[in-house]
Parts: C-alpha cells; structure tokens; sequence
C-alpha cells in the first residue's frame, strides 16, 4: 500500500495532466486512463473515488484490464484491489457469455446463408480487439442485409428470439424511422439481442450505404457467417454511436472504445488514417470523425496524426460554435458522477439528446416524438 507520504492527492494527480478537460476532481478517471501507471501513486481517498467513477462510467473492468496490463496491481492496496478482482472476474464471464451468445446466433442463421455482421462490443470480442478488454455491455448488436430482415426476424424467433413488448407508437417508430427492429429477447437465456439493417435511421440526414459496409466486411476466422466492419468502417460506426446517440451516460466508455481502435488499427496498418479520412467523406460520416478524434484527443491524448486533423477541420462546427461544443461535451462525456459535474452539466446533457434527435429526425417527427418521450417521462416520475 502506498505510504502517506507518497501518496500523490486528487488535485495533483489531476494537475499532472493539465490538458484534460474535465471539471474539478471528474478529471482523476480520465486522468488514470490516460497514464495508467499513476494509479501507483493514489492514497486510499483516491482510490475511492476512482472506483465509484469508474463503476459510473462503466469502466471498472477496463480498470482492472490496465492496472493488470501495466502491473501495477501488486501496488493496490487490499480494499480497491478487491473491486478490481471482482470486475475482473465479471468481464472475463461477460466474454465467455459474449462468445456463446455469438455462436447460439450463427447457428441460428448461418444454415440460411444470411451474413451476419456484429457491432460495437460483441464485435470487439469475438474479434479479439483491444476495445473488448475489460468491456462489459448489455446486449448483442448485429447487422443483416435489409433485404433480409423479415426472414432473419423468423428465423431468429424460432430459436427463442422475441420482440420485447412495446406500445403501438414505439413499434412504428423502430419500423418506419428507425435504424433497427425492437429488441429481441431470448425466452430461456433473457440475453438482448438488437438487429440493425444500417447504422444510421433512414431520416437522418447522413446515409452511409449499408450496402458498402457489408460489402467490406471482414470475415471472422471460425465462425462462418460472422463478420464485423472493415477498420476504417468500425472506426466511424463507433464516432457515430457516440456523437450521434443522446444517451452520454456512458460517453467516456465509448470513447476508450474510439482511442483503442485508432490505436490499433493506426499502429498495424501506415495507409489506415488516409484511408479512414476518405472513407468518413464517402460514408457521409466526417462530422462524427471529426468529434471523435477531437475529444478523443483531448480525453484521452489518442496519437492521431496533424495531417488528419487538418483534413477534418471542415466536417466540424464553426470556430463561433466550437467553444460551445467543447464546453458541451466536455461536460456530457464525463462519468455519470456527483464529482464529474457541475450546475452545467444536466443542460449540456439534455441539449445534447436534443441534438442528437435533430441530426437523425426531421422536425416534423422530432417535435412531436420529444413531446412524447417527455410526457411519458412525467408521467413515469409520477407512477414512483
């Protein structure tokens, strides 16, 4: 266990990375994230506080992964070093769990010869990336050909996949507006399973071609049927998930999933950033990239390179509006914690969501679907 003496305060640990962004003592998580290997020199009130912080922002395992990978765990003491054990044996569970779930899908539907792509986490462990250490989600995203859907829909629900049970509106509003079908869930195992036919809602005004991103997709070896995106391709699906969903709560999760895979796939392959910029323009997806890379950048310190920042410039906000957008998702992308926030932070989060809506609604159905979803609300803080 670190001495009193040398064990280093909040303030300071936090000082020692002055570029981070975040607001007071929210910035000892991305802080440790950042430099691993400090983690070393916290005392025990330090500890408490990054381990409720990162159980917030649903990092805990992700923790554990680094102080394992950068052994330093034989430096923490005995009480965080228990949660950190206990996330640990979580995630490597939740993979175990991921893998089997993945198979159970692609003997459902492999034998019909429809490709199934996976998405973000599932894709990130059946694939052995960085970004699936220590990550521990709640569903299994996939991607089928549209053409495909009403068949993939049966054949799913004859292994035991159904429809969650929603109202009439919901139902329309994932049928005709949106991206995927309602959730499906198993009978036996209650695992959730999402089906997308894209990665963006058809009203939104970006629309990558799914086609193109099933056409690139990369085969996963042992597994016939499954794929997962193409590098460039998995890079702008995770940027857009993030800066194109309104729900930030777990925004600094998804954005160590952004720096893990700019990281690998920049490291394994001299052509990816170029390819990566041409393929956001192509995709329609340059505004997303351009947020992606910047806060990743100004979290987490992500190496990307100034030429493709350069190139980016034009897909971001006006420099009038810049400062408004980083003084937003300086505040949202923070751990959903007391110490991450400040009297700011629930607006910034809730124009956010709004924005979110407006970039993938037109405002004949946003109007109304916000006025709906916030009735509903009221209404649901009345029942409890």
């Amino acid at each position: 266990m670190p001495s009193a003496a040398s064990a280093i305060s909040i303030p300071d640990l936090v000082a020692a990375v002055p570029s981070c962004p975040a607001i007071g003592r929210g910035a000892l998580l991305a802080a440790v994230l950042r430099d691993p290997a400090s983690i070393r020199r916290l005392g025990l009130a330090g500890w408490d506080l990054l381990v409720r912080q990162a159980r917030r922002a649903n990092l805990l395992g992700r923790l554990a992964v680094l102080a394992a990978a950068t052994n330093t765990w034989a430096a923490i003491p005995p009480a965080p070093l228990r949660h950190l054990e206990s996330a640990r044996r979580v995630v490597d569970r939740h993979a175990i769990a991921v893998r089997w779930e993945v198979e159970c899908i692609r003997k459902a539907l492999a034998p019909h010869g429809i490709p199934t792509l996976l998405l973000k986490g599932a894709a990130y462990v059946a694939a052995s990336l960085p970004a699936g250490q220590g990550r521990v989600f709640s569903d299994v995203d996939i991607m089928v050909p549209q053409a495909d859907l009403a068949r993939v829909e049966r054949t799913l629900a004859a292994s035991g996949w159904l429809p969650s049970k929603i109202d009439a509106y919901d139902t329309r509003y994932y049928r005709e507006w949106m991206h995927e079908i309602p959730p499906l869930r198993h009978i036996k195992r209650g695992s959730v399973l999402d089906v997308h036919h894209t990665i963006l809602p058809p009203t939104s005004k970006p629309r990558p071609d799914a086609r193109q991103l099933l056409a690139a997709a990369i085969p996963i070896e042992g597994l016939d049927g499954i794929y997962v995106l193409a590098p460039t391709d998995m890079v702008l699906h995770s940027a857009t998930h993030l800066f194109y969903d309104g729900e930030l709560h777990h925004g600094l999760r998804d954005l160590v999933d952004l720096d893990d895979l700019l990281r690998h796939f920049g490291a394994r392959d001299a052509g990816f950033w170029q390819a990566l910029v041409d393929r956001a323009f192509e995709m329609e997806l340059a505004q997303p990239l351009f947020y992606g890379l910047r806060y990743a950048q100004r979290f987490l310190e992500t190496p990307v390179p100034d030429p493709v920042l350069q190139a980016m410039k034009c897909a971001g906000p006006s420099r009038l509006m810049r400062p408004v957008m980083d003084a937003l998702f300086d505040r949202a992308l923070m751990p959903d914690h007391s110490t991450c926030s400040d009297r700011l932070t629930p607006t910034a989060r809730w124009l956010l969501y709004v924005r979110a809506h407006y970039l993938r609604m037109p405002l004949r159905l946003l109007i109304p679907h916000l006025a709906r979803k916030s009735l509903w609300r009221v209404k649901d803080g009345e029942a409890h």
